[in-house]
């Protein structure tokens, strides 16, 4: 006898999956880019056992693991440069403060407790640099005078569950960048992303 056909998954069991993932990353249980590259997973599973496999290594309960973790809200930097990566853990709002400096906030290991995060840049004379995984939509607003602000990366379309990172960028001779990193640079230093970005690399991912 032949072996019993996978049983074929539906969309709504793809969307269950997606809510569950979201679930386990607002608990902390997955990082920012964890979480996008299971979900851009989910919506690419055919069978029930592709989509069993990215719980897997989850609890099937329902009970919080609650982080002992101090939200970071404010990163500050005055006359020199601030740094902010690693396992974060990120409520509404991040205010980002530089005069003669520099900002580096990488929110790909983050975990984020709401499906809208805002970060308020504000800097004078220096750079702010936000990194986030790409397939993560970004909604890039303000005003910067002498300098810029940007989006960088790979701009592929937000798949529904998407966080939305919402950035308002006030500058003054200031360079403010919202990086989008393809999973496929998840070991590369920031500044190996800046330049290989500057040179179009992340497109030869796209293609």
């Amino acid at each position: 006898m032949g072996e019993t056909p996978a049983l074929r998954a539906s969309d709504a069991d793809r969307d269950r999956m997606v809510t569950l993932l979201r679930e386990h990353a607002a608990e902390g249980r997955l990082t920012l880019e964890e979480f996008t590259e299971r979900m851009a997973a989910a919506y690419a599973a055919r069978t029930h056992e592709e989509l069993d496999t990215l719980a897997r290594d989850l609890p099937a309960g329902d009970a919080p693991v609650a982080s002992r973790r101090s939200p970071t809200r404010l990163v500050l930097s005055l006359f020199g440069s601030s740094e902010r990566d690693g396992r974060l853990r990120v409520r509404r709002r991040v205010t980002c403060l530089m005069g003669f400096g520099n900002i580096d906030l990488d929110l790909r290991q983050a975990t984020l407790e709401g499906d809208v995060i805002t970060i308020v840049a504000f800097g004078m004379f220096g750079a702010i640099d936000v990194y986030v995984p790409e397939g993560v939509e970004v909604d890039l607003h303000g005003l910067v005078v002498f300098g810029h602000k940007g989006e960088r990366g790979n701009d592929t379309p937000p798949l529904p569950g998407t966080p939305l990172v919402r950035v308002f960028a006030f500058g003054l001779f200031t360079g403010i960048d919202v990086w989008r990193v393809p999973l496929a640079w998840a070991q590369k230093t920031w500044r190996q992303i800046i330049k290989g970005s500057r040179k179009g690399a992340h497109k030869e991912l796209e293609a």
